[in-house]
C-alpha cells in the first residue's frame, strides 16, 4: 500500500509492508548494462580537497539551474562536499579514461591531483574544475539526502563550461565512446 504524507507529499512503503528489495547482484548486474557519463566531482574547503569518480549524475531542474550526484557515503569525499557546501561535476572527455581510474581510487589517494592528474583550475566556487572537460559545472550545495549506501548531492550551478571533445562513457564494466545513429524521420 502506498502512502502520501501530506506535509511532504512523498510516497512511501510502510516499513512493516514494504516489498523484498531485488537481489544484489542482480541490481548490479542489470545496472551495468545502462551506458552513463563518467565524471568527477571535486570539492575543494574547510574540510580538504577531494574529487572522487561517478557515474550517477543527472540535471534536476534548468528554472534554477541544479544537477545532482551520488556518491557512496563511506567515501571521504562525501563528507568533505556536505563540510565544504561546493562541488564541481566535471563530465570527462574520451581521453580521460586514465584520469577517471586514478580517482576512482586504483592509485591510492595520493594520486590524486598528482603531476600526472590532469590540469586543474579554481572555479567560481572553489571547487577544482577539470581543464579540458567535456563540461564542467561549478555548484554551491543545495541539499544532501542519504538514501541506501549513497548520499545524493543536489547542487545550484553557479557556473558552467564546455570543452569539444567526445564524452567518455560506461556501460557493462568498459569505458566507451558514444557515436551519433542518423535520426529516421
Amino acid at each position: 500500500m502506498m502512502i502520501a504524507t501530506e506535509r511532504t507529499a512523498t510516497a512511501h512503503w510502510p516499513r512493516d509492508e514494504a516489498p523484498a528489495a531485488a537481489d544484489r547482484a542482480e541490481f548490479v548486474d542489470a545496472m551495468s548494462r545502462a551506458v552513463t557519463s563518467v565524471n568527477i566531482v571535486t570539492t575543494d574547503g574547510g574540510a580538504g580537497r577531494f574529487g572522487v569518480t561517478v557515474s550517477a549524475v543527472a540535471s534536476v531542474s534548468a528554472d534554477p539551474p541544479m544537477i545532482l550526484a551520488c556518491i557512496n557515503r563511506n567515501s571521504p569525499a562525501a563528507a568533505a562536499v556536505r563540510e565544504n557546501g561546493v562541488l564541481c561535476v566535471n563530465l570527462l572527455a574520451d581521453s580521460h579514461a586514465p584520469l577517471s581510474d586514478v580517482f576512482a581510487g586504483r592509485f591510492g589517494p595520493e594520486a590524486r591531483f598528482g603531476s600526472e592528474a590532469g590540469s586543474w583550475t579554481s572555479g567560481a566556487s572553489g571547487a577544482p574544475q577539470l581543464i579540458g572537460a567535456v563540461a564542467a559545472f561549478d555548484c554551491a550545495l543545495e541539499t544532501a539526502v542519504d538514501a541506501g549506501s549513497h548520499t545524493i548531492f543536489v547542487g545550484r550551478v553557479l557556473s558552467v563550461s564546455v570543452g569539444g571533445e567526445a564524452p567518455l562513457a560506461y556501460c557493462r564494466r568498459s569505458y566507451c565512446t558514444p557515436s551519433a545513429l542518423p535520426i529516421a524521420c
